[in-house]
């Protein structure tokens, strides 16, 4: 029988950097000593841990995962925070390049009396999303807006993305956990990172109403590029910055609203 001393220093001797809240995780969600000495194996060679449980938290909620789907960082939590303080009941909000759904799940849970979607081009994400979500009729699946359905045109009040933004050739310095376990398309954001952001920015003053705020999560570095894109698509934005998790957002609305 491992003992909770066992699993602690196997972990720490693997160089998990959590080792005691990973050892509690991991005892609480195995079924057996057996099942326990499994997930422990799994987790020594490499394996992340979300991917063994099932689930990553995020912002108090369970949000489960899939096998290559891009799993939500701590630091996005902001993102969704700012999000929230931006939708009210009655808001349309659209959680774009959604993943496993984090960011529309916790918004939903917080604002209650919002009509939240989400879409992502994955369909393993979409799936995911949509149990997370809670409801299959809210997420779509396709390439960024032509995902959508034509009656959310001109009507999203809040429309946030955390699309990839990694540079090209900075993907192979990531995490192992990152660019070994989760899908490319996630994680690669094109020559500069902000390929996909571009699109984002490009497309969004469409489906956004006259006053509705876009939202990107992006890095501190790529920030004034981001903020670029939006300005050159017709937005007045600020960019935000959260040094406790290491977050960075752009936040902005169109000038024909403001």
């Amino acid at each position: 029988m491992m003992t909770d001393d066992d699993v602690v220093a196997a972990l720490r001797a693997a160089g998990c950097v959590f080792a005691e809240d990973e050892a509690a995780l991991l005892r609480e969600s195995a079924d057996s000593n057996a099942d326990l000495e499994r997930m422990l194996r799994l987790r020594v060679e490499g394996l992340p841990l979300e991917r063994i449980l099932g689930w990553a938290e995020f912002r108090g909620l369970r949000i489960a995962v899939a096998p290559a789907v891009f799993v939500p960082r701590r630091r996005t939590e902001w993102l969704a925070e700012r999000a929230i303080a931006l939708s009210g009941d009655g808001s349309i909000v659209l959680d774009l390049c959604c993943g496993s759904g984090a960011i529309a799940a916790s918004i939903a849970a917080q604002v209650p009396g919002a009509d939240v979607y989400a879409s992502d081009i994955d369909p393993v994400a979409a799936a995911v999303a949509r149990h997370n979500v809670g409801a299959a009729n809210r997420v779509f699946e396709g390439d960024l807006f032509d995902a959508l359905p034509d009656f959310l045109r001109g009507r999203v009040n809040v429309l946030v993305a955390n699309a990839p933004y990694v540079p090209t050739d900075e993907v192979r310095y990531m995490p192992t956990e990152a660019r070994v376990y989760e899908a490319i398309a996630a994680l690669d954001g094109g020559v500069d990172g902000l390929d996909v952001q571009r699109r984002v920015v490009a497309g969004a003053s469409e489906w956004l109403t006259e006053t509705g705020w876009l939202l990107i999560e992006t890095s501190e570095r790529q920030a004034p590029l981001t903020a670029g894109a939006f300005d050159a698509a017709g937005f007045t934005c600020v960019i935000e910055r959260d040094e406790s998790c290491d977050a960075t957002i752009v936040v902005g609305r169109h000038r024909r609203g403001v």
